[in-house]
């Protein structure tokens, strides 16, 4: 089982072949081929594995752009107690779910 970390949006995200992954939204449409770099740490199996400092050179994630979504709705609510006080705020978080296709190690 191979697997690596990659960055997408200022997030990481552990990337295997074959995974769906929902990371922040990103200027592809749905089908489109995608490259996401940079790789933080490649894990091979049988214990091999390359760390990068900070990233590992020359590698990336081949996907798959699925579809573009909403996640579910998260509430915020703020009460202080016998002030009459109280504010309610939703917030949803917009996503590319992507299909990884391929890890390419670097150099």
């Amino acid at each position: 089982m191979s697997y690596a970390i990659v960055v997408s949006g200022g997030r990481q995200f552990k990337a295997e072949e074959g995974r769906h992954l929902r990371v922040p939204t990103l200027e592809a449409k749905p089908g489109d081929l995608i490259k996401l770099a940079p790789v933080l740490a490649l894990f091979k199996g049988e214990g091999a594995s390359e760390i990068g400092k900070p990233e590992v050179s020359g590698a990336h994630m081949e996907a798959k752009v699925l579809r573009h979504g909403r996640a579910a709705k998260v509430v915020n609510y703020k009460y202080k107690r016998r002030k009459g006080y109280h504010r309610k705020v939703g917030h949803r978080q917009n996503f590319t779910e992507v299909l990884v296709t391929k890890l390419v190690a670097g150099n």
